[in-house]
């Protein structure tokens, strides 16, 4: 029996462009010029060879409406763009399939079984295939199913069967266990050949060794799956972050309200900016709260982590703070709980925090910090930050101390308090302050807290950045 011709040589190296376009068009114009000799090649040929050409082009017309369907899956790209930016590879990127030692890809055999005759003959590739050494001879068609996975025993049978009974031809696959203990998955095309009296004389098959296509396209469709799961959980947390900042956080956007009014009032606006790319943050926040006392609690503040671990931590410091608060604890004092709170927790967190306290009745800003960004100072068309008592990162260290700084305010001062993620990433945080700083002939001429807001995040942008930020002002009225 001649030797099989092979589907799968190489294909002469793609245009220069190398565009998806260029080879999804060379792939259909080689599919409809091999599917033209399928076409031409007579169906009740008698000569060995045509038949096996035939039978080898059906193979390379399949292999071919793979190629294709691959070319277009790479021209419209992995599902789900958005999720590649944020980092979210498939898990068998960078891996490539290797084949077993002696294994070749894509090998094709060829056999015939004589019903008449016994005789059998396999060619050289189909004892590669099978792992079988030439000297040991051809296996007969009745003992073949014994070299086939047992899943697939009952499937083979039925092709045969078909075939031999029937006169179906033969298309379809099935796994086989090769003499050295591996499991390889073989495509098998066949016909039978009758006699002049139209019965079965003879049965004859072209295998090709499909197990690194298969072993592939697993692949592919674990990685999308993959994907598939992590964009549905990354938007799952989204949502929750974004419920649970909702839930604890003031308005989000535009002025925050206080009941009191008359002399030295404080008139506030805060803007909360999510980051436009990454994972959802969720450790920032601000707050501003009427106290018993008749005074103000202004705080702003930003833990790391992200996700819904961060923005529970967030609404756990942000609901203790309120009751220190409103229990009459000083800023410095209420800092010193919040460190030991994050101290203790089951899931240990760093954060920074600027907790302050105005009274209108002496227009007194009382203030401290952990390891924040000091609040900006504007009066009389000049900015100035103030200087920071000492405190460190909350959870860093057991038993911190917090100190606590007092500024006495007057009529038409600006206060602007945010956190680190209001300066661009990339930016110093001292150009961002400087920036800032520079704000001070546009904030004194603004007439509410709210036109202040909006220019500070007018300078710094809504969007571009890759965490969240913070931005809360405040104005003392008149």
């Amino acid at each position: 029996m001649p030797s099989p011709l092979f589907a799968d040589r190489p294909a002469p190296p793609p245009a220069d462009r190398g565009s998806v376009d260029a080879l999804i068009t060379r792939a259909r114009r080689l599919r409809g010029d091999v599917d033209a000799v399928r076409r031409g090649s007579p169906a009740d040929d008698d000569d060995t060879l045509r038949r096996w050409q035939r039978a080898l082009c059906d193979l390379a017309v399949d292999q071919l409406d793979a190629l294709s369907a691959h070319l277009d899956q790479l021209k419209a790209g992995a599902p789900h763009e958005a999720g590649r930016r944020r980092g979210q590879i498939p898990a068998a990127r960078g891996r490539r399939a290797v084949a077993p030692p002696g294994a070749r890809l894509s090998l094709v055999g060829s056999a015939e079984w004589n019903l008449l005759s016994d005789e059998v003959s396999w060619s050289n590739e189909l004892y590669e295939i099978f792992g079988r050494p030439p000297g040991s001879g051809p296996l007969p068609l009745d003992e073949l199913p014994d070299l086939v996975f047992p899943d697939d025993q009952a499937l083979l049978t039925a092709m045969v069967t078909g075939c031999l009974i029937d006169g179906r031809p033969i298309d379809g696959e099935f796994r086989v266990i090769r003499t050295d203990g591996q499991i390889r998955t073989l495509h098998m095309m066949g016909e039978p050949v009758l006699d002049a009296n139209g019965c079965t004389a003879s049965m004859w098959a072209v295998m090709r060794d499909v197990s690194e296509l298969r072993r592939s396209e697993r692949a592919v469709r674990e990685s999308q799956d993959t994907l598939h799961r992590r964009q549905h959980i990354a938007q799952t947390e989204h949502r929750l972050v974004a419920e649970l900042q909702e839930a604890v956080l003031p308005s989000r956007s535009g002025a925050l309200r206080l009941s009191p009014s008359g002399p030295a009032a404080l008139g506030l606006a805060a803007r909360y900016l999510p980051a436009s790319s990454g994972p959802p943050v969720g450790g920032d926040w601000y707050d501003a709260l009427e106290l018993p006392s008749g005074g103000t609690l202004l705080t702003v503040g930003d833990l790391t982590g992200h996700g819904v671990s961060a923005a529970s931590t967030m609404a756990m410091l942000l609901g203790a703070l309120r009751g220190m608060a409103v229990a009459g604890i000083e800023p410095g004092a209420l800092l010193g709980h919040l460190n030991q709170l994050l101290d203790t927790a089951e899931q240990p967190a760093l954060g920074s925090a600027l907790c302050s306290r105005y009274d209108p009745r002496t227009r007194t800003f009382a203030w401290a910090q952990a390891g924040h960004p000091a609040p900006l100072l504007f009066r009389g068309g000049r900015g100035r930050a103030l200087t920071p008592p000492d405190g460190v990162l909350l959870g860093a260290t057991s038993g911190a101390v917090y100190e606590q700084a007092d500024v006495r305010l007057e009529t038409g001062d600006v206060l602007v308090l945010h956190t680190d993620g209001l300066v661009r990433d990339g930016a110093a945080a001292g150009d961002g302050q400087e920036r800032l700083l520079a704000l001070a002939p546009e904030l004194a001429g603004a007439l509410t807290a709210q036109d202040c807001a909006s220019a500070v995040v007018g300078e710094f942008g809504e969007t571009g950045r890759e965490n969240d930020a913070c931005v809360m002002v405040a104005m003392v009225g008149a």
